[in-house]
Order: structure tokens, then sequence, then C-alpha cells
């Protein structure tokens, strides 16, 4: 029984709905319940403001109960979607089996899930690596300055030099003088005779330049390139980082250093030779004893030890050394006639006589008595004498006496020393080190004065990054390049194993601060000037690529003859063309002769890239000079396939690839064809199908038939149906897609024939002794071969060609 509460509310909405008027509408509730709710909604929208109002009467409108649409999604939950399965009894077999279900869907969703998610992480990874690579290609490609983004270079690069011309045009006249000489060189080369010395062969050339820093600079790479032969087969930058390698680059670069230094002596005595009083002696050392007359006025003081012949020992000494005269050192010491400095003049002798047992003893004398006693002496001279014969103090930079940056890099070379493992000397590499790294392009202001900083580099054997230093700028860029191609030939030249690396790059496997100079990159980024307009010039520099292989183990010259070709068209130019007797004239590429660099292999790689790019008309000549045969005939069936049915029109493809198709029939029925049967007949029969549709489009319809009826491809006749049927199966897949516009062409002359009869307007000259139903059911007849033909075919039709045929021929009834 209800309780008093709920009677009330039964009597209340009773009594509204009695007393209702007809002007409002009835309500479920009562004053009472009014008031609650109205007090429930308030409080609501107190705390969440109107929303829930503004949302109630949007949804509202449209019908939707916002409130119980709440109330659903509250009683949704996830929780139970994806719980561990609790565990049954081993005799529920209805929980067991309702578990196994929930167990494998829940497999399939976890292992769907997991191998979505390593998925798209694999794809996401993948598609980011490949727009790295991407850009890193285009950034690589388009720089022609420094590739230092790919390597750490540290100060060296934070210089910028001349902006670099990236104009197409001919060549200057230094370009043509070194071309030239390249020229020449190949030549020697591909006649099979000794290979000259290209640095040599520059060196002599320097002189039209009228440039004395592009002289010192070839100067400095004549002295530095006089080393043991380097192996052919080893790696240049670790033989280069070998001991007896090491003493022959120290060797060579003082030699220059010394060599220039008395031609700078000469050169100031001969500006005062009243003062100089050099006297007719030649030799060394009357060449220093003048030369320290005018040096040495008062400049320096606290010299000590006497005097020769009225000059001071010991700058005697030291510029005896500094002009790699050891003998006019030892005939110093020894006018002095001071016993003391007897360590001195036995370890010049020592030198002299390449004694290195004695020399090591000696070495330790000396040390000794410079910490001892020299170090402290007044006589900046006999300081740096001491310290260069002994290898004592190599942090002193003697900045008295050594003031240029050449007097410091012969004093450093002074105090190499290879072999020792010591470190009371310097070694060749951190001399490398202090120069490239720590002191850099910055210290040696290399934008004003880059044939310094080249010296410097060339000098402590750091080839590749004074050439790839010296690319950086337009003065010496041609310079640079040719240097390098000199060394290279030498088999000097360090480079990386990935030709698609930087230019400079650095291999962490070698010893530190070894760079490699990729010189492939470098010769395409030195050609591309004018490789549009001086092809044969190109084509040399390319060859110089010859023994190098990209990572798919292609061969560079082959690659950049094959982009060249494409990208100037001059195909015959370069490689020549196939003359109608089967014989091809010579190309650029032919004076370059090598065994593995042929006009057909270049040809074919050309061909290649030809079809990469859709180019099938230009491939076909290509393929023709590479003797592929089989690749002509394809690449002219493929088109034909396209074309034939067209009507023929001058200049345009399906003219050029009959002309072309009727040349290769004539040669190639003499020479024999070198494919299989099936080709060569999909070949044939499409070349006399230009014929057919020459004739079909020309409306000469009796002659078209006579060869569709020779060509045997599709049946006019009820017992030729099988036959051509089976035929068919047999046809090459270019041949099949010309059927249906071959089917086509036929009824459609037949389909006239039928209706000039009909019209008895014309007859045709073979049915004058027929009647007229007999010559429209011989019409028939053959259009019906025709439709029975078509729906036997193994062949989808395109488009409405069946509905066409069918319906041509439903109107001959």
């Amino acid at each position: 029984m209800s309780d008093f509460s709920e009677l009330l509310q039964e009597a209340e909405k009773l009594t509204c709905e009695l007393g209702g008027t007809t002007d409002l509408p009835k309500v479920e509730r009562s004053l009472r319940q009014v008031l609650e709710a109205s007090s429930d909604l308030y409080t609501r929208v107190a705390q969440t403001g109107a929303k829930d109002i503004q949302a109630n009467l949007l949804l509202g409108s449209k019908g939707i109960d916002l409130p119980k649409i709440a109330q659903k999604l509250e009683s949704l939950s996830t929780k139970r979607t994806f719980e561990p399965i609790q565990p049954v009894a081993d005799l529920d077999i209805y929980n067991i089996l309702e578990n196994e279900t929930r167990n494998q869907i829940l497999s399939v969703f976890d292992s769907g899930y997991n191998k979505m998610l390593a998925f798209t992480y694999d794809m996401a990874w993948e598609h980011q690596q490949s727009e790295w690579k991407q850009e890193k290609r285009k950034i690589l490609n388009a720089m022609s300055t420094s590739s230092g983004a790919a390597i750490d270079v540290g100060k060296r690069l934070t210089i910028t030099l001349d902006r670099q011309s990236i104009n197409a045009g001919n060549l200057s006249p230094t370009e043509a003088i070194y071309v030239s000489k390249i020229i020449d060189y190949n030549k020697t080369i591909s006649r099979g005779n000794q290979k000259p010395n290209l640095v040599n062969v520059f060196t002599s050339i320097v002189g039209d330049f009228k440039d004395p820093k592009v002289t010192d600079m070839w100067e400095i790479i004549k002295y530095m390139v006089q080393l043991p032969p380097f192996p052919q087969t080893d790696d240049p930058i670790k033989t280069r980082n070998t001991v007896p390698f090491i003493e022959a680059l120290i060797k060579q670069g003082k030699s220059y250093l010394e060599d220039r230094y008395k031609t700078y002596m000469n050169n100031i005595i001969n500006e005062d030779l009243a003062h100089a009083i050099r006297g007719g002696i030649p030799g060394t050392y009357h060449l220093v004893r003048s030369f320290v007359g005018l040096r040495l006025q008062g400049e320096y003081l606290g010299l000590q030890d006497g005097l020769v012949e009225d000059r001071p020992l010991w700058p005697m000494v030291y510029y005896c050394l500094r002009s790699g005269d050891l003998s006019a050192a030892i005939f110093c010491l020894k006018k002095s006639g001071l016993p003391e400095f007897q360590d001195i003049i036995s370890l010049l002798e020592a030198k002299f006589n390449n004694a290195k047992s004695e020399i090591n003893r000696l070495e330790d004398t000396i040390k000794f008595s410079y910490r001892r006693v020299i170090r402290n002496d007044t006589d900046p001279f006999k300081r740096i004498v001491w310290s260069v014969l002994g290898c004592c103090d190599i942090t002193d930079e003697h900045s008295e006496v050594a003031r240029t940056a050449d007097d410091y890099l012969w004093l450093k070379l002074s105090l190499v020393r290879p072999s020792s493992v010591k470190d009371d000397c310097i070694h060749y590499k951190d001399l490398q080190h202090t120069i490239l790294e720590e002191y850099g392009e910055n210290h040696y202001n290399a934008f004003n004065q880059p044939h310094l900083y080249f010296q410097m580099l060339a000098l402590t054997g750091q080839f590749e990054a004074a050439f790839e230093f010296l690319s950086r700028t337009e003065k010496y860029k041609v310079h640079s390049f040719h240097m390098a191609l000199a060394l290279n030939e030498l088999y000097m030249l360090g480079g990386p194993e990935d030709m698609s690396a930087p230019l400079l790059s650095i291999d962490p496997m070698d010893e530190k601060p070894s760079c490699r100079l990729n010189l492939a990159r470098f010769v395409m980024l030195y050609v591309k000037k004018f490789e549009l307009t001086c092809p044969n010039e190109a084509l040399h520099y390319f060859y110089f690529l010859r023994n190098y292989n990209d990572s798919e183990n292609e061969n560079l010259f082959k690659i950049s003859v094959s982009y060249l070709a494409v990208e100037t068209k001059l195909y015959e130019l370069i490689l020549g063309k196939v003359q109608l007797n089967g014989i091809r004239t010579k190309g650029l590429v032919d004076q370059f002769t090598d065994a593995n660099i042929t006009a057909e292999s270049i040809a074919q790689l050309i061909a290649q890239n030809l079809l990469k790019k859709g180019l099938f008309e230009e491939a076909i000549d290509l393929f023709d000079i590479a003797n592929n045969q089989e690749e002509v005939l394809k690449l002219i069936c493929g088109i034909l396939s396209r074309t034939v049915q067209l009507e023929n029109e001058p200049g345009s493809l399906r003219s050029r690839i009959r002309d072309k198709a009727i040349q290769c029939a004539e040669r190639f029925s003499r020479e024999g064809y070198k494919t299989t049967p099936n080709i060569v007949n999909c070949f044939l029969k499409l070349k006399d199908l230009i014929s057919f549709f020459d004739q079909y489009h020309s409306k000469s319809y009796a002659q078209a038939l006579k060869t569709i009826v020779e060509l045997q491809l599709i049946p006019l006749r009820a017992e030729e149906v099988d036959d051509r049927v089976k035929n068919f199966k047999n046809f090459h897949q270019d041949l099949c897609k010309v059927i249906p516009d071959v089917l086509l062409a036929v009824m459609n002359m037949l389909f006239a024939q039928y209706q000039k009869i009909k019209g008895n307007n014309e007859y045709i000259p073979r049915f004058h002794d027929e009647t007229m139903g007999i010559q429209l059911k011989h019409l028939r007849e053959q259009a019906k071969c025709l439709t029975n033909f078509t729906g036997m075919l193994p062949y989808r039709m395109p488009g409405d060609t069946n509905s066409r045929l069918v319906q041509m021929e439903i109107l001959m009834h």
C-alpha cells in the first residue's frame, strides 16, 4: 500500500488535471515539485554556469534529450573491456569456453595493436629518414663551396670566401690553357705510352698565368711530390702517415722553405750591392755573410761568442741552417775557433752524413747543455740554433728571430721527430692539427692571403684540406682543381670510399687530422660550368674518373658520360650513329680506348637511363649503338602498339618510328635477327600493319583487305576462326594490343562496302559476276567471322570494341 506522500502526490496531480485551463499546457508536476526542480536547476547553474542550459536548448530544438544521454554515457564503462579474466573451476565448461573465446579476441586485439604501432613507427621513421637523405643530397649537390656541414672542421670554415660563379659558359683563358694539357695527357695515355708526370706538365705552363702567387703554389706542389712512389693499391692517407713518408714530407717542406729563403737573401743583397760587399766567391757562406751585414745593423743586442769575419757567430750559423747548408754552418763554427761548441759541430757532421745513431746521442747532450746553460743566454740566435739542432724547448716560438710564417713553419718542421715516441719533440700530426684546427683560416687571414694558408697546409702534407680551401676562392679554384688531379694521378690524394660523400670528409678510421677529398664531386663541380657548351673538354675531365666506381659498382666515367649525353642530347656527337650499312660512326668517346670503357657499354647505360625517364624513342638509337637488338625491337614494337593505328602525319612520332622500323627491318634482315622468334614476328607484323593502316586511312580498302589477309592475323572465313584464335595465344603482348584496332578497321571497311553495294552506288571488281545478294551475304559472313573471333579470344577488349563490332554486324542484316 502506498504511503501518504504518494497518495498526496496523486491527489494533487488529479486536482491539477481537473482544474487546468485550455490556455496553458498540462503539467505532470505539482507546485512543490516544480519548486524542487527549480532549486535543483539553480544549484547546477550556479556551479557550472549557463552552459548546461544552452546545451539543452541547442540539442532540445533538434529533439535530443541531453540529460538522458548524459545518464547513458555515465553508465558506459570500458573497465571490463580488457579486464583480466577471472579464473574458473576446471569443470565449469561454459565459463572455460567463454574465457577462451575472450582470450582469443583479446589476443587478436593485442597483436593487431602491437603490429599497427610497430608498423606506424617504422613507416614514420623511414619517411623521416628519406626526407632527411633527400634534403642532404639536394644541399650537397647544390653546394659548390665547402662541404663543412657534413664534417667537424672547426675554426677553419669560419670565413666565407669569394662567391663563385655558377653561370654556364665557355672556357676562360686559364681553363683553356689547362684543358689543352689535359687533352694531350689523355691522348698520351690512350696511345699506351708512359704516363707523364702531370705536376711537371702543369708547372711548365705556370708562366702563362702571369701570377707569382700561382707560380709559388705550383712550386710548392712540385717540391712536395718528390717522394718515394706511392703504391697504387694502398690507401694514400695511411701511406703518408708512415714514418718513411713523414720524413720525406718534412724534408721536402724544409727544402722548399730553405731554397725560398736563399732566394730571399739574394734579392735583399741585389737591392743593395754597394753595402753588401758580397764579392765574387759563390757559396752559401759568403751569401749569408753579406746578408747578415745588411740585416744586423745594431738591431739585436746581447749577441755572444764573438765574430766570424766581422759578423756575429750565431746569426751566421742560424742563417746557414735556415738556408739548408749544414756544411756552411760547420765552417762558421770551426772558423770561430771556440772548443766548447765541439758537440754542435759533431752533431752537424752527423746530420750531414746521416749517422742516425750518433745523432740521437748528440741530441741528448745538446738538450742537457741547453737546459743547464743556453736557455738563459741573451743571444736569441744561439738559443734557436741549439733548439733546432737538439730539439730543445719545443714550446718556445723564438719570435725574436722567427718572425714570419715561413720561419715559424721551418722551425716547427725542424723540431719534428717522426720516429720518436717521447714527448720532448713535436709529432707531425700535432703540427698538422695546430695549423689546421687550432690556428685555422682566421689566424692566417685566409680571406686576404689564401696563398699563405694554402702554403701552410701543403707544406705539412695536408693536401686535401689545402685543395678544398683553395677551391672556395674563385681566383684559385681552377688551380686547386688541377693540383688535385695531378696528385691523384700520382696516387697521393686520399679519397673516400663512398663517392657520394661531401667534397671534404673525415674517415673515423683515419689518424686525425687527416681529411679525404672527393675527387669525383670535385670534377663534377668544376665541369658543371662548361659541360653543356664544351662536351669534348668535359669528357676529358670525366676520364680521370675511369678508375672509380659508385655504390652500385658502376664506372663513374660511364655514369658521367651518360648524364652528360642525356642532358645535352648530343648522342651522335658523343657516341656516333649506326648507319644503314650497320657501321657506327665514331664519337667523342672513341678517343678513350680502354678495355672496360667502350661506346657500346656507355650507350647501354645511357639507354637504360632514358628508359627510366620514359624517353623510349631516344633509347632506340642508343640500344642500337649498344648492339642490343632485342631492346631495339621491343621498344619499336611498344611504340608501334600505341601509334600504328593513327593517321600518318609528317614529323609525328608514328612517322619517325615508321622510318626507323623500315630501316631496322632492312638492316636486321641482312645481318640476321639476334632475338627470340616471338619478338621478331611481332616486329614484322607491326611493320606490315603500318602499311595496312596507311591504306585504311587513305580509303584503299581493297589493298588494305589484301594486306590483312596476307598477315593472317584475323579470320575472314569461317574455317579460319579456330586457327586464328589458336595463333593469337602465341602473339606478343604488343601485337595483341593492336588487334582490337585491326578488327574495328576491317569491320569498318566491310560495313562501308556493304553500304556501297546496298546503295547500288559502286561494285567491287571481284564481285562483278555475282549477284548483289551473294555479295551482301559474303560480307555478312566475313563480319560474322570477326565477331565470332572476338568472342573466342582469351583477351579483354578495351572500351566498347565488342559492342561496336556487334552493332556494325547487326546493321549489315
